[in-house]
């Protein structure tokens, strides 16, 4: 199958960040040390988590209003927005990208402690970079982040958006994976790296994916 240019651009994207962090671990620790104040990451307030619960629950949120549409039009509420495929579609890459890939396949088997877990920033876990699967993390652990995933799967719903606003909302979504991101960084919770491979797995699968439901055009919302 042919790669069309979002895909490749972010299949090469992926591969030079492994590359990256493979051969510079201390990006990780460096970065992380940026959002710790020497006794304790900066984001766990009131503030930080009530923040938190809004990121956390807003890809679900989007699932459940673009499923909405679909219902609705197909009892006749309105005049149908999302189509069949579009709707399966959205259900399929949540499930398949921060569901299956990060949460059941990389989070429970890379055994990564979480910064807040390791000996630099006051735990007592040892630092183990990327592609290193040897730490002391059991479960839930640090590679890679599922909700800088789930964020960035909110470029499914975007794509599925009437041209004229498609860049919008693509580029919308793509802060809110990045602001999602940085805020588990304040919390001790993930590594740079974490947050944006765990992004860049999701993007993947969502442009991968997109031909086979939506062809030969992205229905609009």
């Amino acid at each position: 199958m042919r790669l069309d240019r979002p895909l490749l651009l972010t299949l090469l994207a992926t591969l030079a960040t492994l590359a990256l962090f493979v051969a510079a671990p201390g990006l990780d620790l460096a970065a992380a040390a940026l959002f710790h104040d020497g006794t304790r990451f900066i984001g766990r307030t009131r503030a930080g988590e009530a923040a938190r619960t809004v990121f956390y629950v807003m890809p679900f949120l989007v699932l459940v209003g673009a499923l909405a549409l679909w219902l609705a039009g197909q009892i006749g509420w309105t005049r149908p927005r999302v189509c069949g495929a579009a709707a399966l579609w959205l259900i399929l890459t949540m499930a398949a990208g921060p569901g299956v890939v990060v949460n059941l396949v990389l989070k429970d088997n890379t055994h990564r402690p979480r910064p807040a877990q390791v000996d630099v920033f006051g735990g007592v876990a040892a630092f183990r970079p990327v592609g290193r699967f040897d730490g002391a993390c059991a479960r839930n652990c640090s590679f890679v982040s599922g909700e800088a995933a789930a964020a960035a799967w909110t470029l499914a719903p975007a794509l599925l958006t009437p041209p004229p606003a498609r860049a919008g909302w693509v580029a919308a979504s793509m802060i809110f994976a990045a602001a999602t991101g940085l805020l588990r960084m304040s919390f001790g919770g993930h590594f740079l790296s974490d947050v944006v491979l765990g992004a860049l797995f999701t993007v993947l699968i969502v442009l991968a994916s997109r031909p086979f439901f939506l062809r030969p055009s992205p229905p609009s919302l």
